[in-house]
């Protein structure tokens, strides 16, 4: 099922994944060192411009009188939303910019403008996601609990819902996440008196974004309550469908890999690298696709170095697709439609029981482990030295296979 030897997977020595690491711990160590005024100036203006958007589209939202003015002032308040929801609150809650040491923009001080707690998101995102990332059963965002998208997840009579659910999930994300960071806190914490102070936690945010959206401007706007009140809701919509899009392409699409808790049995740093390579894809965007989205079009290098500033993802990249071409690894991108036609059939086709489905469950496109290369195998005569010689031809075929796919998947 789901990849146990992610060396054997890769087609890889352990010298070969240290040699991996050494390198990747080089970009690291080079972006560190080149951290500077150029990447606080980038941040402090994208808040300032995010600011003013948000500004200018309620002020548009409230003057304007044709309908022409509420839809660019709804579209314009959903744009500012999603920059402040990617770019800056998902980006600095992971420590990208802490190494400035400024107060404001700090992971331990920002809150963003979502119903979710930021602490709550951090422990189950920063920790639970990103340390185990698509290990199934410990990562919790595989999926995010209500629906199957892999074959190791077992089939269960609901999930022919999950087409359902996928939708209600896209429509209300910011909700969802909000309560994934709750249950992931109150399921590491002992006592009723702990759990509750979460729930307390979760409920004041609410509160207050609601309040703030759906309550003060609304009442702020006076007779026209009902203009501003159904921009909010529709401007909250819109980002939650894009935060939704962007984070189901970066992980559920063909080529982003599962593994199985036996991978992380003494898995070392290089290992977590090579797991993170393997178990998240990109899409294809330009500079304006990729501040919108948080610079999330990145998912391998975000996964790879998720506290390092997203306004330098685009350059590494570079040097990560050399690596992944110098140790013929895969490096899954494509565009963003294709990833997530690619995420929708896995939802969809995921929703039937596996006794429906065509593929092998170690050869699937959505799911596939080493033990597809061991599949040509048959138990020989000669008890055990002609099954040595086609285990050894076996993986050679599946290396010249996999290295003509990789090859083709780069062209495109």
């Amino acid at each position: 099922m789901a990849i146990s030897d992610i060396k054997e997977y890769a087609h890889l020595t352990e010298e070969d994944v240290e040699a991996l690491r050494s390198e990747l711990d080089a970009i690291r160590r080079d972006i560190t060192d080149s951290l500077g005024e150029r990447d606080a100036t980038y941040i402090r203006r994208t808040i300032a411009f995010q600011r003013a958007l948000d500004a200018a589209a309620r002020l548009l939202i409230h003057c304007s009188r044709a309908r022409i003015g509420w839809i660019l002032g709804t579209t314009a308040l959903a744009l500012a939303k999603s920059v402040e929801n990617m770019e800056i609150g998902h980006n600095v809650s992971h420590g990208q910019w802490d190494w400035m040491n400024d107060p404001e923009i700090h992971s331990s001080t920002w809150e963003w403008d979502m119903a979710g707690v930021s602490s709550q998101w951090q422990y189950s995102h920063n920790y639970r996601h990103h340390v185990f990332s698509n290990v199934v059963g410990m990562d919790d965002d595989l999926g995010f609990g209500v629906i199957r998208i892999t074959r190791d997840q077992p089939w269960k009579p609901d999930n022919l819902l999950q087409p359902l659910r996928n939708l209600l999930l896209a429509s209300t994300f910011e909700w969802g996440i909000a309560l994934h960071g709750l249950y992931s806190e109150r399921d590491r914490v002992d006592t009723a008196a702990e759990k509750s102070a979460h729930t307390r936690a979760l409920l004041g945010k609410i509160a207050r974004q609601a309040g703030k959206d759906y309550v003060l401007f609304p009442a702020v706007s006076g007779r026209r309550w009902r203009r501003t009140l159904t921009a909010n809701l529709s401007a909250n919509l819109l980002r939650n469908l894009w935060a939704y899009v962007v984070i189901f392409c970066g992980h559920f699409p063909d080529g982003a890999e599962k593994f199985t808790p036996a991978e992380l049995e003494h898995e070392t740093r290089a290992e977590w690298y090579l797991r993170q390579m393997l178990g998240t894809a990109n899409f294809r965007a330009g500079a304006v696709l990729a501040f919108l989205s948080g610079n999330l079009c990145y998912q391998i290098e975000h996964h790879l170095f998720p506290d390092l500033p997203s306004n330098r993802y685009a350059e590494i990249a570079t040097r990560v697709r050399d690596l992944c071409e110098k140790y013929d690894l895969p490096y899954t991108t494509g565009s963003l439609a294709k990833q997530y036609f690619l995420t929708l059939r896995t939802i969809h086709k995921l929703a039937f029981p596996d006794r429906f489905l065509s593929a092998t469950a170690d050869d699937a496109p959505e799911t596939a482990s080493e033990l597809k290369f061991r599949t040509a195998l048959t138990e020989p005569a000669d008890g055990g030295t002609g099954r040595r010689a086609g285990l050894r031809t076996a993986l050679r075929e599946a290396t010249a296979n996999r290295r003509r796919h990789a090859k083709g998947r780069r062209r495109t």
